[in-house]
């Protein structure tokens, strides 16, 4: 009897899925809570996130999700509950987050515990509270590497965000803005609108009721943007394209499409295709990650960082509901899961 109940105190309730397809493969599941390893740690879920890409690895599985039957999520907040050999940047009970789990060779965000490398983890912003902090890590890191480390914006430059309003979009609107540029974002609805000036856009382009060539015209007198970054994850690079002025930048999150190139040859482009989970599937410079995290932290402690969060709550059971709210197209702001409380 003495085993049976030491066995289960030592297990923990995970969202799990033994196929790939719809919300539905979710199932509740008590699995043995991991050990952290040599430079990991364990980490207490206080929360989650939702992000496309986490769809997208329910949906289609193998190319890079984890082995079934899997625990997918990306964004990893909580509380450090166990350490590995070799760790010595974080203890038991640092608060930590980061985007360190979920895909292929890693346990999922979708559990009451989760064991990450350490060097991906950067400290909790003290500014934010636990949801707001599980807003950030996947699509703070993405913004990043498209605004700083790869257009690297700078002060005066003028910067296009396509999909303002949305999970990368509006994060990626602060971002240029602590960088001194004059950003404006594209949107759908008034109520987008709103969200993108909340976040520090100087001007909004309703692309359903302005043309390219019209905005571009009214913006830049005609001389195109310095930086157009694609945020929506769409398909629609020659919006971009022509968006750009003569020697510009363009960034998009999704290329796995084909595209026409000439208006990049003709207008001498650099084009920066941006996957931040490539970091962590190869295992090339992982600390960055942490780096950005934590001058994110430092944004958001300045006041100039903060997610926006949809409405709805949903807790750990109710994790095929907020794969499915994301994929409506309804939900305004990152759809965050309540895992614990801290």
């Amino acid at each position: 009897m003495a085993s049976f109940l030491k066995q289960k105190q030592s297990d923990m309730q995970v969202q799990q899925i033994k196929a790939f397809g719809s919300p539905d493969v979710f199932e509740t599941a008590q699995v043995e809570r991991p050990e952290p390893g040599p430079r990991q740690l364990r980490v207490r879920q206080i929360a989650s996130s939702v992000n496309p890409v986490d769809t997208k690895l329910r949906q289609a599985g193998p190319a890079i999700a984890p082995a079934l039957p899997a625990i997918l999520g990306c964004d990893v907040a909580g509380i450090v509950d166990a350490v590995g050999d070799g760790v010595q940047t974080f203890a038991t009970g640092d608060a930590v987050y980061g985007c360190a789990a979920g895909v292929k060779g890693r346990g999922g965000a979708y559990g009451e515990y989760v064991v990450v490398d350490a060097e991906l983890m950067a400290a909790k912003p003290e500014t934010l509270d636990w949801r707001q902090t599980a807003a950030l890590p996947l699509v703070t890191i993405t913004a990043w590497e498209a605004i700083v480390d790869r257009c690297r914006v700078k002060p005066g430059d003028h910067v296009l965000i396509h999909g303002g309003a949305g999970g990368v979009g509006h994060i990626a609107i602060q971002i240029a803005k602590a960088q001194g540029a004059r950003v404006a974002a594209t949107i759908s609805s008034a109520e987008k609108a709103d969200i993108a000036r909340q976040c520090g856009a100087d001007d909004t382009i309703n692309y359903r009721e302005e043309s390219v060539t019209d905005y571009v015209e009214r913006l830049t007198g005609g001389r195109g943007f310095d930086v157009v970054f694609d945020a929506t994850g769409g398909s629609d690079i020659a919006t971009s394209f022509a968006g750009v002025r003569v020697n510009g930048q363009v960034a998009t999150i999704v290329s796995q499409y084909e595209a026409d190139l000439t208006p990049m040859h003709v207008k001498s482009l650099t084009l920066h295709t941006i996957f931040m989970l490539t970091a962590m599937l190869n295992g090339v410079d992982p600390t960055h990650h942490a780096e950005i995290l934590t001058k994110a932290a430092g944004l958001a402690t300045a006041g100039q960082l903060k997610p926006l969060l949809d409405d709805r709550r949903f807790s750990l059971g109710d994790v095929a509901a907020a794969h499915s709210h994301l994929e409506s197209g309804t939900a305004v702001g990152k759809v965050v899961i309540d895992i614990a409380d801290a």
